[in-house]
């Protein structure tokens, strides 16, 4: 069995993008995602998106990790996501798609997709990190140096120590460049590596940024390893809403894959 496939990437963060609103693929074989996601034996890429029918949208999104299992909200796939929605000519300059997380909001502008995220009103602050829910766990800590900082050693530590354990998070380490710029290297459980680019992860960053004060930007930029990165946001109290996750998404390659 073949099946039309189309590799898209959003600042590096790379995914498989399948069209599934006639159920070609199945979402419940973890070993073929794992084996197509595989960079040596399959295609490659940090995850794969089936985008599937909605009854009151216009369309949804499931994703999966490297590993195979369906995960949390993905900010760059979703991204991606829409780009491809558009390509299929479901959707023209705007949509609302049903994700994991919930509804999403995104507008298109060229290469350019800016996607509502999900509201955040828990921050738990930590002596020496923060860790909220952007629609994914992570985990944000602030380090020197981060061009050379040991994000694979440092996060895989973290991702399964304490108080994570087995479920994981996601770990974000940060270095301040400006009064409205951070440098961002993310290692994502799931993928099991440091990524390029992390949309959850970034936006995770910016609010936290702003939360401990060394940001009093709205709208704060993010400099990963895949490319740059915007996040806005406003603040009611507790809560973060409004927020956006800005970037290009970028279509590189489609083909067919061979399911044996």
């Amino acid at each position: 069995m073949k099946i039309e496939f189309f590799k898209y990437h959003g600042t590096g963060n790379d995914f498989i993008l399948i069209d599934n609103r006639t159920n070609v693929f199945d979402a419940t074989n973890h070993l073929l995602i794992e084996r197509i996601c595989n960079r040596h034996f399959g295609i490659g890429a940090d995850g794969l998106i089936l985008l599937n029918n909605s009854k009151k949208h216009d369309f949804a999104m499931q994703y999966f990790n490297a590993d195979g299992f369906e995960g949390s909200m993905c900010g760059n796939g979703g991204r991606c996501v829409v780009a491809f929605a558009k390509k299929m000519g479901i959707i023209k300059n705007e949509t609302f798609f049903e994700a994991i997380d919930g509804l999403h909001y995104a507008t298109i502008d060229g290469d350019n997709i800016s996607l509502q995220m999900t509201d955040v009103s828990q921050i738990k602050k930590h002596q020496s990190h923060f860790f909220l829910d952007t629609g994914s766990p992570h985990h944000v800590v602030m380090v020197d140096g981060i061009d050379a900082y040991p994000v694979y050693d440092k996060g895989r530590e973290i991702r399964y120590g304490k108080p994570y354990f087995d479920a994981g998070t996601n770990v974000n380490f940060v270095e301040q460049v400006n009064a409205d710029t951070f440098k961002v290297r993310t290692y994502e459980r799931g993928v099991e590596n440091e990524t390029l680019s992390c949309g959850t992860g970034v936006t995770a960053v910016a609010i936290s940024m702003f939360e401990q004060g060394k940001s009093k930007r709205h709208s704060i930029r993010l400099e990963t390893l895949g490319g740059n990165l915007e996040v806005s946001f406003k603040k009611q109290k507790d809560n973060y809403h409004s927020i956006f996750l800005k970037g290009p998404a970028s279509l590189v390659f489609e083909g067919t894959y061979l399911i044996n």
